[in-house]
């Protein structure tokens, strides 16, 4: 045991080891067109025979080498991939590109390695997670996976509702160059909010093309051809588009996320996939963000349970209900059968004049005004983004402070309300021109007047968009999906504003080109909330006592 892994264990509370492991060998596996790619096989000491996991990375095999260590410990091969272009792999790293043909061939390499038995798991998060999915039609019978905070698409995810996902790309571009060249840098960057802060400035300058430069200092080839030839180019997302891949044939999975991960409803679509092909999946979502250390460590214990009782038989460690939900507020866990866990009481709530949310109906009125300014655009605090830090429930006092953010609040709960699911919103809206962001977050305000994020939705409109009467679009939100009890002597906010940035590249208000537009226009925007404009949001809520 190194005293990595051996920290890793202290610190996740892993199950007790049941072996050393080996060295790690590292092997170089030739791909049909000739490309190699590094990869590391990390194996028990003990001889024998053992199931194998397989993740394939594309940050490189020393970030994982330990996880490795950890479960060749305790009686799984594992092999650990670098991705091309990535690590001590050759070729260039197009993401998302060379998954499904690159994986493959390493399923062919992987059933001709003399310690390959038959018994094999993916697993991996993230990236990780898209990389299983891309073979997963493929793996053999008997196989198991292990899908965390991902999704087997990307399309939703690097454009949500519409616009460019800027933060999570240009902080995720960040930390693959990074841990390529000069890994403790990034690192140092990550714990100090280093990635945010540069993530941050390059956002403020355009053109957008131009920002792989001013966060990595070169010009980066997939940047580049995602601004010039993925922005409404569906061609080019067909391929690697891999949702089709899941059905009847599909391994047992058991999918991790957070409720504040960014990919949260991509994967509970891949979850709902598979249960709807006769699957029994399990799901496992704790209040966490994408990179919470609490949730990695809950995946390494979750996995190793997983892969015991599919690969090796010894199903004694799997919980009774496949379905573990926290539930954010109460700060309890719950367990059911199916997620959601049957049918909600659907509660709706309108906005009124004088800022107010309330269940009562609304009455005449005049809508309310704001100016959005895409020269200091509305910025994003917390929520569901790619951070290191900055993510998941933060106050909202100082963007709620902004004129440009209207909040509307109900009165203190007698009761507690609990919702699970996705809570929506018909928002009906005007803008001065046809190039508009709306946002809408549901908060969580505390007797002592704190406002917490819990779930947040977007939509950008375009002057394609369809011709509504009097210019008055009626938009539907769905936000991204919670867990959370909302406490007695708690109040319920909806914030309505017109940005997240960076999280959303702002809108500039002009159909330029998303990449090389310089150009930024003002747009003043009506919130109607009138008997035939009612603005509402509707929420899924469960009784939750037992």
């Amino acid at each position: 045991m190194s005293i990595a892994s051996h920290f890793l264990a202290r610190l996740y509370d892993l199950p007790k080891r049941t072996g050393r492991a080996r060295r790690p060998e590292t092997e170089m596996v030739k791909m049909p067109d000739g490309i190699s790619l590094s990869t590391e096989i990390h194996r028990p000491r003990k001889s024998g025979d053992y199931p194998t996991l397989l993740m394939r990375v594309p940050y490189g095999t020393k970030g994982f080498a330990t996880v490795a260590e950890a479960y060749a410990e305790r009686g799984f091969n594992v092999v650990l991939q670098a991705c091309r272009g990535t690590g001590s792999s050759e070729g260039e790293f197009d993401p998302l590109t060379n998954e499904r043909a690159d994986g493959l061939a390493t399923l062919a390499w992987l059933k001709a390695q003399p310690f390959y038995d038959g018994r094999l798991g993916t697993t991996g998060p993230s990236y990780l997670g898209y990389a299983q999915w891309a073979i997963c039609d493929a793996l053999p019978k008997g196989a198991a996976m292990a899908t965390k905070v991902s999704s087997s698409e990307f399309r939703s995810v690097v454009f949500p509702g519409g616009a460019f996902h800027l933060g999570l790309w240009l902080g995720w571009l960040q930390t693959v160059e990074g841990l390529r060249k000069n890994p403790a840098t990034i690192a140092r960057r990550m714990f100090s909010g280093g990635i945010e802060r540069r993530t941050q400035k390059a956002s403020m300058t355009l053109p957008l093309i131009d920002a792989d430069k001013r966060v990595v200092g070169r010009e980066v080839g997939f940047w580049r051809r995602w601004m010039t030839e993925a922005i409404g180019n569906d061609a080019f997302w067909e391929d690697l588009d891999h949702t089709h891949r899941l059905g009847p044939r599909t391994p047992p999975n058991h999918f991790i996320s957070g409720w504040y991960d960014f990919m949260v409803d991509q994967l509970l679509r891949d979850y709902e996939t598979l249960t709807y092909s006769g699957h029994t999946p399990y799901l496992t979502i704790g209040n966490w963000y994408h990179v919470s250390n609490a949730l990695q460590g809950a995946s390494i214990r979750e996995t190793l349970t997983w892969m015991r009782a599919h690969l090796l038989g010894e199903r004694e460690g799997l919980r009774e209900r496949p379905v573990r939900l926290e539930i954010s507020g109460m700060n309890e866990w719950r367990d059911f059968d199916a997620y959601p866990p049957g049918p909600a009481d659907d509660q709706i709530w309108h906005i009124h004049p004088d800022k107010v949310l309330s269940r009562r109906p609304v009455r005449a009125s005049e809508p309310d005004r704001y100016r959005y300014d895409p020269r200091r655009p509305t910025p994003n605090l917390g929520g569901a983004i790619f951070a290191f830090t900055g993510a998941g429930p933060v106050d909202q006092k100082t963007l709620e402070a902004r004129a440009d953010v209207l909040v509307y609040t109900s009165e203190p709960l007698n009761v507690p309300l609990t919702v699970i699911g996705n809570v929506r919103v018909t928002l009906y809206a005007r803008a001065s021109i046809p190039n508009a962001d709306f946002f809408v977050k549901l908060c969580d305000v505390s007797p002592d007047g704190i406002s917490t994020n819990i779930c947040d939705g977007f939509i950008r409109m375009t002057s394609a968009a369809p011709a509504v009467p009097d210019d008055i679009w009626r938009l539907q939100f769905k936000l991204h999906a919670t867990a959370h009890c909302f406490k007695r002597d708690h109040s319920l906010r909806l914030q309505i504003s017109s940005g997240a940035h960076p999280r959303y590249a702002r809108n500039t208000g002009t159909d330029e080109p998303a990449g090389t537009t310089t150009t930024l226009v003002p747009s003043f925007m009506e919130i109607f909330h009138d008997p035939t404009r009612p603005t509402a949001i509707s929420l899924p809520v469960y009784d939750l006592r037992e």
